[in-house]
């Protein structure tokens, strides 16, 4: 079983105006309403391509009910924790002549709540997958990540992590399974800007010397490279097509990446897979479906 953990959902409201004018009544041409959040993202792109997903994390109030509602709605399944202060945070993304964004905080985590995150944890099986995808809530310590993978060693469960800076950098001596940076994160881990995709490659294989058995780096407009754990390397340009929305293209790689691998033990097939996921769901208005992923998976 795969299990994604999202230590801060959201919903996500999208409005969509001809122009944002400050201090003015505005009204909206379009809105939308999604669950956000880059584990979230993960488990409906993994059902969408036919692989069953566990989604853990926090909810709380209201907004945490409809943050179910709509992931069963989506045909995932969930086994979140509910906390009892506050309620989950919606994100308002403007799109007008600019894209805007205003991210709320979402609810205050207890060390009790981190605990019975712990108890979920400790009860995945050897050969699960757990993915760890984005930031953590201030209210929990830094070392969140380090520590679940701590408690993790030795089980032969598979990790993803899919996160920057610190909370990338410290997880590395756990050997996760695959890492995701984008080329700019990557370069910020070594303080530098990679301008090449000999330099991408020649970081990525440092990040293995640290711990990180795949890397798998998504670059926007000029494709992804994977760099595996048996010395191959795997790079390719995106498939064609118009640039929708890219938020979430990022998780659908990782999705596509886990769907591909579990069905042909292959990483370059796992790496298409991602790729045709990523690019179709940039491609979208929210995360693509099965059908977009395979047609494009066609063209790579």
């Amino acid at each position: 079983m795969i299990y994604t953990v999202t230590f801060n959902p959201s919903l996500d409201y999208i409005v969509h105006l001809p122009s944002l004018a400050l201090g003015s009544v505005n009204r909206t041409e379009k809105e939308e309403l999604y669950p956000g959040g880059k584990g979230i993202n993960v488990s409906i792109m993994l059902r969408n391509l036919g692989v069953e997903s566990t989604a853990l994390g926090f909810i709380s109030g209201f907004t945490g009910t409809e943050i179910s509602r709509l992931l069963d709605q989506n045909g995932c399944h969930t086994d979140f924790i509910r906390v009892a202060d506050g309620f989950s945070r919606i994100n308002v993304k403007i799109k007008a002549e600019q894209e805007s964004e205003i991210n709320g905080q979402g609810p205050h985590l207890s060390a009790a709540d981190l605990s019975a995150l712990y108890q979920k944890l400790n009860q995945l099986n050897e050969n699960d997958i757990l993915v760890l995808a984005g930031s953590i809530p201030n209210t929990l310590p830094p070392d969140v990540y380090e520590k679940i993978l701590e408690r993790l060693q030795n089980r032969n469960i598979l990790v993803v992590v899919d996160a920057t800076g610190d909370l990338l950098k410290n997880v590395l001596k756990y050997r996760p399974f695959l890492i995701k940076p984008n080329n700019h994160e990557l370069g910020e881990l070594f303080g530098k800007v990679l301008e090449t995709d000999e330099e991408i490659i020649l970081h990525a294989k440092k990040l293995q010397e640290q711990g990180a058995r795949n890397v798998l780096i998504s670059m926007a407009g000029n494709g992804a490279i994977l760099v595996d754990e048996n010395g191959s390397i795997c790079k390719s340009l995106p498939p064609c097509g118009k640039v929708v929305n890219s938020v979430g293209a990022g998780d659908s790689m990782v999705a596509g990446f886990l769907a591909g691998y579990l069905q042909s033990g292959d990483y370059r097939t796992a790496f298409k897979t991602g790729l045709a996921a990523g690019s179709a769901s940039a491609f979208q208005e929210w995360l693509a479906s099965g059908d977009d992923v395979r047609a494009l998976l066609q063209t790579l």
